[in-house]
């Protein structure tokens, strides 16, 4: 009975505490509008939304698959966190290479990797102007040969899919009976604890 318990225990009990990471709540907004400052704004409203979908989880959530076409929690999250990259890797106009190699496999990595990758994009699209903004690619590298993409391809594909995605987080661990934390508030991007 007491490995029963045990193993129930050690299942159901969030994967390790963290240090700080980046998103707990969302920065306050900028004075100015421009147009970097809005991808920024996206980002972070991105980074709150998984701060929170992904604290706490537990074994049973990262495995937690809604079918058994479907993919799981963890295989949800290595999507995020590649997806997190790409974001960062356009602030830079850096190359994308697919498929990604050496993704993390642990949620503490994911999580971490994820959240500061985003931060770190966040200070790279910062007061950029529109001009600075259209020198900035989406570029993507598979098997040695390139594609390049507008800007405006990241906000429709890499950024809104990272959100979509995070919300299917949520979905699942709910599903797991394992909801996010109570006070969770989207809207004005704090938490009441």
């Amino acid at each position: 009975m007491k490995y029963l318990l045990f193993v129930f225990l050690l299942i159901n009990t969030p994967i390790m505490a963290q240090d700080k990471l980046p998103f707990e709540s969302i920065p306050e907004a900028s004075d100015s509008y421009d147009s970097g400052n809005i991808i920024v704004r996206m980002i972070e409203g991105l980074g709150y939304r998984y701060y929170w979908a992904t604290k706490g989880l537990t074994t049973t959530d990262l495995d937690y698959k809604p079918s058994s076409s479907g993919s799981s929690t963890q295989e949800t999250l290595q999507h995020i966190h590649g997806l997190a990259e790409v974001i960062l890797n356009v602030s830079v106009n850096k190359v994308s290479f697919r498929p990604i190699e050496n993704q993390p496999k642990g949620l503490f990595e994911l999580r971490s990797e994820t959240l500061n990758s985003l931060k770190q994009a966040t200070l790279n699209f910062k007061n950029k102007t529109p001009e600075q903004l259209s020198e900035l690619n989406v570029i993507f590298e598979r098997g040695g040969k390139q594609s390049h993409f507008p800007l405006w391809n990241l906000i429709n594909g890499p950024l809104s899919d990272a959100i979509y995605h995070t919300g299917q987080v949520v979905s699942f661990r709910r599903s797991a009976g394992n909801p996010i934390q109570k006070g969770v508030n989207v809207f004005m991007g704090k938490t009441k604890e």
